[in-house]
């Protein structure tokens, strides 16, 4: 079981004790405070404008940061927090498919199939983009290394657990630099995607593109929970958060037996799953603990007030730990290749935004693609916090349907298989060679999406 405990004893081996306890501490408060922030009516005026919540705590604790004019949080606390994208990101996928009941399969697969499609060509279009502006700018310009043709894939779509562990796969390759670069792109994407996003919705609601017409979004649940009976409300959260822990284990249990069998197999796969992280095992977990809740009648068990409410403040505090901790020396120290990148990445999302989804989708494109654009720019967290903002109802009913997208894709993407094999054929082939792959996929995918469009379109779930 130690990839339940390797997060925590790097914490340790890193991090003294009282460092630890007051990022912990710090970390609560900073939980409560954006719990107990979305009940009041000015947070929630801020938010039906399309300004999340973790937006602007965030700006605040950038400037409070370390990094930021006003140093009041210390640095070895920013530190700890560069390190909880990976276990916040388990908490969210952890709920994904624990507080609603399963959709029908009946009709579920075309849905999926589109959500999927627009996700796959977002997906491989950044390897396309990173490699014609690393080919035909960056080498020229800078003489960068050829390995900076995934950065927005993994900066974006990986975010900064993705980074953090294929640091040490660019760091063999001979790429040491791609660590703090890869750290800082996913910061920006996640910055970017996170304010970009907020400005797509609020320009959505002014005309008309979303199918919801109530601006109403959903307050803090614990408010009406507590009020009625404290001691059952506890007991409803830990079990809930009992039902969360065991989603986790059975995806580390997962990834556990998976590791231990790559070491037999050998060759890329052991590579592929030796830096394969946990959060996508969590969401298999969370999808097999609800199909047993479902199978023995005890859905009861799982509260969808509760966890909705755990994925949104993991949420909010992934936007805001990262933001806190955003290392502005290094992004003013890379900021022509960074700026670069990162420019046609975005440029990249948003025409895939509003050319390919409506292609795609047709019906509810906004929040289905408003979706996917937090996902491809600045990981599933920001893709959901965008959702929560476009459709806080589920009107659309594209929250189940992005889980089980990811279900499938996660392996692949976002840290998954394609994106730590992708610096190994760019060693191997060449970046021209997987700048040609990328091209293909991207065109094939756009290729599907078109010529199945007319039967998509009749989406039913």
């Amino acid at each position: 079981m130690d990839v339940v405990f390797e997060g925590l004893s790097s914490f340790l081996q890193l991090n003294t004790f009282p460092s630890f306890a007051l990022a912990i501490a710090l970390l609560a408060l900073l939980g409560v405070l954006l719990s107990l922030g979305r009940r009041f009516e000015t947070v929630l005026r801020i938010e039906r404008l399309g300004i999340p919540i973790a937006l602007v705590v965030g700006l605040i604790a950038l400037l409070l940061g370390p990094y930021g004019p006003l140093h009041v949080l210390p640095k070895n606390v920013a530190d700890i927090w560069t390190e909880l994208p990976t276990p916040l990101l388990t908490l969210i996928f952890a709920t994904l498919m624990l507080g609603r009941p399963l959709p029908k399969s009946k009709g579920l697969w075309r849905p999926v199939a589109s959500q999927a499609l627009l996700a796959l060509l977002l997906g491989f279009g950044q390897y396309l983009v990173g490699g014609l502006a690393v080919l035909f700018l960056l080498i020229p310009l800078l003489n960068v290394d050829p390995l900076m043709g995934c950065l927005i894939e993994v900066g974006f779509e990986g975010g900064h657990g993705a980074a953090a562990v294929m640091g040490e796969s660019f760091n063999k390759l001979g790429f040491p630099g791609g660590l703090d670069l890869g750290l800082a792109m996913a910061t920006v994407g996640l910055l970017s995607s996170t304010i970009i996003g907020s400005v797509l919705v609020f320009l959505a609601r002014q005309r008309g593109w979303v199918v919801s017409k109530s601006l109403d979004l959903v307050k803090s649940d614990f408010d009406d929970i507590i009020e009625k009976n404290p001691i059952k409300s506890l007991e409803k959260l830990l079990i809930n958060l009992a039902l969360i822990g065991f989603s986790v284990i059975i995806g580390c249990i997962f990834l556990y037996f998976l590791r231990l069998s790559s070491s037999y197999i050998g060759g890329i796969f052991e590579e592929v799953l030796l830096v394969f992280p946990v959060f996508p095992m969590a969401l298999l977990g969370s999808l097999l603990v609800r199909i047993t809740l479902e199978k023995t009648n005890f859905t009861f068990l799982s509260s969808e007030l509760l966890q909705r409410e755990i994925s949104t403040l993991s949420t909010d505090l992934l936007i805001t730990t990262a933001m806190a901790s955003m290392n502005l020396p290094l992004l003013a120290s890379n900021w022509l290749p960074i700026l670069i990148l990162a420019s046609i990445g975005l440029i990249w999302n948003l025409f895939g935004m509003f050319t390919f989804a409506r292609i795609t989708f047709r019906k509810e494109w906004f929040e289905r693609s408003i979706t996917e654009f937090g996902n491809a720019t600045g990981v599933a967290a920001s893709g959901l916090l965008l959702l929560r903002l476009a459709d806080p109802k589920d009107v659309t009913k594209t929250l189940p349907i992005f889980s089980i997208k990811q279900l499938f894709l996660q392996p692949l993407l976002s840290g998954g298989l394609v994106t730590v094999i992708a610096p190994l054929a760019i060693i191997r082939f060449g970046l021209a060679e997987w700048t040609e792959i990328c091209a293909v996929l991207t065109t094939l995918f756009i290729l599907i999406s078109f010529f199945l469009n007319q039967d998509l379109s009749r989406e039913t779930y």
